[in-house]
């Protein structure tokens, strides 16, 4: 199969733009194209991006797993794990993000963690 060239046509309506109206153009396309991207992680992730960003706050896969896991028995995933985390030893009044997350694997602090995020959700 041989693709017609008709790349003068297609382009025809960008001849007459500047530089400085070119990259305007292409950064208003590049939105257009993104935004949707954005408004779906938004609200949308999965156990293997929350465990992800738990591996970044410096857990190890078994403890990121382990929380991702509980937090999703929960029902709170769509807050993110790290959200719920960060949270937690926010209201511990600690930094320590690991030793929170060791605290909601070993003992039950669910519903103060759901209190956090306003009660709503339920076990």
């Amino acid at each position: 199969m041989v693709r017609p060239d008709d790349f003068e046509e297609r382009s025809a309506h960008l001849k007459n733009l500047s530089d400085e109206e070119l990259n305007k153009k292409f950064w208003e396309l590049v939105e257009q194209v993104v935004n949707p991207l954005v408004e779906l992680a938004k609200t949308h992730t999965s156990p293997s991006i929350e465990r992800s960003v738990l591996l970044r706050m410096g857990f190890d896969s078994l403890m990121a797993k382990t929380l991702v896991d509980k937090i999703l028995e929960q029902g709170l995933l769509s807050k993110g794990a790290g959200n719920v985390v960060y949270r937690f030893a926010k209201s511990k009044k600690t930094s320590d993000y690991i030793k929170a997350g060791e605290l909601l694997i070993r003992e039950d602090h669910w519903d103060e963690v759901r209190t956090l995020f306003g009660g709503s959700e339920q076990k």
